[in-house]
């Protein structure tokens, strides 16, 4: 419904339909991966660190993306089939509550990632103080403290989605965080080298100073597979609530399902990179296959 009849009169760019059972098949591989993972980190004792607790709250952002794309897929289908119509009461209460989902996973997503950028940066410059700032407690505490906002500004921005002054902010947000995760990136490997000379007599400081590394590139890795997937689906946001009747925004908003599976591959992306860049989550998935067998 964001293009309507003036645009698609407007352009030869024709819709591009994503099958239904492409949907539910990537989805579904998303949900199952990511909970495998969340399986993992509570059955192994070792993986009980911060560092995979907020490893864990972006594996469910993950799922809730996957299961938002599933449900409106739902919704859709029921849709057509007249079991549900477009501009019901309950309709839209349902279609509000698919949207906070939505919004949940993306804001979720994007405060587990700064979390998870801010814990490198203490391990790699804290190292010899890390157990002592980022203590288990003190990471449950951020975690709630960020699924909290998360909750409520979902709810906020679903309910006021019709509103310019919603809409902006939440757009916003979403550059925003990215710029200040990538300046602690540079800041974060401007400094590693002199930061590794100072360490380098202390006793397996390579090693550690590997490790740490290590997860900084993983971090990396997450950070970009998470802006291929999600700013597509951004832009269309943005150019659905302020370009509707434009020809060109119309003709991007043609490959609104694209974009959408977009965002169910990035749960299914970074799993595997959790299992292909820890060995620890690697055991544990043997150790599991094995037991089930």
């Amino acid at each position: 419904e964001n293009i309507s009849d003036f645009s698609l009169n407007s352009t030869d760019c024709t819709q591009v339909v994503v099958p239904e059972e492409v949907f539910f098949t990537v989805a579904a591989a998303g949900i199952l991966e990511n909970l495998l993972i969340l399986i993992a980190v509570v059955r192994n004792k070792n993986l009980h660190l911060p560092m995979y607790f907020f490893i864990c709250s972006l594996a469910i952002s993950d799922m809730l993306g996957s299961l938002y794309k599933t449900l409106e897929n739902i919704f859709i289908i029921l849709c057509k089939m007249g079991y549900l119509t477009r501009h019901g009461d309950f309709e839209k209460k349902l279609d509000d509550a698919i949207d906070s989902m939505f919004i949940l996973s993306l804001l979720g997503s994007i405060f587990s990632l700064l979390a998870i950028a801010a814990d490198r940066y203490i391990t790699i410059f804290y190292a010899l103080r890390y157990h002592n700032i980022m203590t288990l407690r003190r990471a449950l505490v951020i975690l709630a403290i960020i699924w909290t906002f998360c909750a409520a500004s979902s709810i906020a921005i679903a309910l006021f989605s019709y509103e310019a002054a919603t809409v902006i902010p939440f757009t916003i947000l979403f550059p925003l965080m990215m710029f200040f995760i990538l300046c602690l990136y540079v800041h974060m490997f401007l400094l590693a080298r002199s930061h590794a000379k100072m360490i380098a007599s202390l006793p397996t400081s390579t090693v550690h100073q590997r490790t740490n590394m290590k997860g900084a590139i993983t971090l990396t890795i997450f950070l970009g597979v998470f802006l291929c997937c999600w700013a597509p689906f951004v832009l269309h946001i943005l150019l659905a609530r302020f370009c509707p009747h434009n020809p060109y925004c119309a003709c991007y908003m043609s490959i609104f399902h694209v974009n959408g599976t977009l965002i169910m591959c990035n749960a299914i992306i970074d799993p595997v990179i959790f299992a292909f860049r820890s060995p620890e989550l690697r055991s544990t998935f043997k150790k599991m296959f094995y037991c089930s067998r």
